[in-house]
């Protein structure tokens, strides 16, 4: 089976897709949808490879064909061994190899009918470098900005919940972008990040907008890749502007599993030292530890968001739309992306 383009995955046909690589390989990126039953653990592939370069490419080989047969036979024992005869797995590795060929003879011999993927994961990965790095996005991009605190992202939510294409990159990139944005989650890695990325993308009508919040080149740990962010900086705009006190209410709720970790949150406010007099520090350490969250928000929002994204909206495309809301509550939210799906089609 060949990959020529990512629309392909859709009619793979396959019933699961199969990486059988080893976790790290899997953990760094692999093929949306795709299980993980390794042929050989990430201390076996270190070993195998290091008696291949350094000793003899036969025992290296010899070895390795070991592991993988009690390896695979462990995977019919356990998650495969409630299959049926009429299963069909799609089946790789890193290019098509060894490892993806002898795990789909073992199963072919089953009695499956196993598919290969022709040059591996890396024939997936160069259709993705080749749709965010080499070539110009395709899609209308409808950028949406605004302050700190004006729920953006939740607007997002309700546009996509209408039938808007939305992509939320702080979703796939499990950050919320800004200094305190990260989550419990750890992040993908990049490589993941920007498959995450081309999935959502690739069923979306190039034609129809494509719903994006406004982003800087890096969210938490992640780049975005060229192609998007070249769009996004050429993009039509929506902002959205709501007085400070909704939007420090907003980040209030927002935010409260950084709120719940005292420790953490003084972490995160010691990282704007940096950027503010001692005063002005020790002053939101204050109101922390009194729990006052509507006055942090509203001190961190007028006396360092709001200079900050001042400074990259006049750097910015003059916005095709400027929505005024009083409140940002979910009702506020929902008829303004009812709105916005109306009048930019």
């Amino acid at each position: 089976m060949t990959l020529t383009s990512l629309t392909d995955l859709a009619a793979l046909g396959a019933d699961t897709i199969i990486d059988v690589r080893a976790p790290a390989e899997f953990a760094e990126d692999h093929l949306p949808g795709a299980m993980n039953l390794p042929v050989l653990t990430d201390a076996q592939r270190a070993e195998v490879g290091t008696i291949y370069k350094q000793e003899s490419p036969f025992d290296a080989r010899k070895i390795g064909g070991a592991l993988v047969a009690h390896n695979t036979a462990l995977h019919l024992q356990g998650p495969l061994s409630g299959k049926q005869g009429d299963w069909q797995p799609l089946v790789y590795c890193w290019r098509g190899g060894q490892r993806s060929g002898a795990f789909a003879t073992i199963l072919d011999q089953v009695g499956w009918r196993v598919h290969l993927l022709k040059g591996g994961y890396r024939s997936y990965r160069k259709l993705v470098v080749q749709s965010l790095y080499d070539t110009p996005l395709a899609h209308r991009l409808i950028v949406i900005e605004g302050g700190t605190g004006t729920a953006k992202t939740d607007l997002l939510t309700h546009l996509a919940a209408q039938g808007a294409q939305t992509l939320d990159l702080e979703a796939l990139a499990a950050h919320r972008g800004s200094l305190f944005g990260a989550t419990a989650d750890p992040q993908p890695a990049q490589k993941l990040f920007e498959s995450r990325i081309a999935a959502t993308l690739d069923p979306f009508d190039p034609q129809k907008p494509t719903w994006v919040e406004a982003e800087s080149s890096r969210i938490g740990e992640r780049t975005l890749p060229p192609s998007l962010w070249a769009a996004m900086q050429s993009a039509s705009r929506v902002e959205i502007k709501a007085p400070t006190a909704a939007r420090a209410d907003y980040l209030s709720s927002a935010y409260r599993d950084l709120t719940a970790d005292p420790d953490l949150l003084a972490t995160q406010i010691n990282k704007l030292s940096p950027y503010h007099a001692a005063e002005t520090i020790s002053g939101w350490h204050i109101l922390a530890r009194a729990q006052d969250w509507t006055a942090l928000a509203e001190g961190l929002i007028t006396a360092h968001y709001d200079p900050r994204y001042t400074k990259s909206a006049a750097r910015s495309a003059t916005a095709i739309r400027r929505v005024e809301l009083e409140r940002l509550d979910p009702t506020s939210l929902q008829r303004t992306a009812k709105n916005l799906i109306a009048e930019i089609s």
